[in-house]
Formats: C-alpha cells, structure tokens, sequence
C-alpha cells in the first residue's frame, strides 16, 4: 500500500505500486458509460429517469449495471427518500469531484486528437 503518495509518484521504484494503481483508475471508469454518467451526475443529485432521458442510447438494465459499480467503487452516491413512490437520487462522491477535471482534460484531448487524426481522414 502506497503511505507516501507523492514520494510514489516521484520514485522509480514503484513501478508496481504505480501500475497497480493505474489498473484501479481502469476499473473505476472503464465501461462504456461510466465516464459520461460522472459528467453528467456531477452538475446535480439526479434521478434514473432523468439520467435516462439524459442519455437515450443506454439501456436501462446498462444506466442501472454502471450506477451499481460506479457506486460500489465510492463514486457515485446513491440516495433514498421515504416518499410515496421512493424517490431515489444519484449524486457524485468527494473522490469522484477529483476525478471529474481529470476526465475533463481527457475530453479535451479527445476533441483535439479527433480534429487533428480523425476528422481529416
């Protein structure tokens, strides 16, 4: 377990500890829409139907597998109201707050390498 994280990112000698911790990024946001559905929860607490409008393409049986992982890996928050019909809310974690510009420079590389590599093809 890494106790000094930025002596683990400074050290050559954690190459392990560095890759292994790579890996759990991976398996956090892999998944076809795990990292759309943290920029979209990230701007308000919203509801599976609104989350669904939001984002036809995705199934619901899909929408509720990705909310499922995504909140057992302590990014998303599930939230339950005792109201007639159960409201239930989904909202980001603290960690994921930090992981949200990350993904944002992500889709900023992505829009650039589309115009420069795939646009021209």
């Amino acid at each position: 377990m890494i106790k000094d994280i930025k002596a683990a990112l400074d050290s050559k000698s954690c190459e392990t500890e560095r890759g292994l911790a790579f890996l759990d990024v991976l398996n956090v946001v892999s998944g076809k829409w795990k990292m759309v559905l943290i920029c979209i929860i990230q701007q308000d607490k919203l509801r599976f139907s609104v989350i669904q409008k939001l984002i036809p393409e995705i199934s619901p049986r899909m929408l509720s597998r990705e909310l499922k992982e995504l909140e057992l890996n302590g990014i998303v928050k599930r939230t339950m109201y005792d109201t007639k019909p159960v409201t239930i809310e989904y909202s980001i974690t603290d960690s994921a707050k930090e992981l949200v510009p990350i993904i944002m420079e992500m889709v900023a590389w992505g829009v650039g390498h589309r115009q420069k590599n795939i646009i021209r093809k």
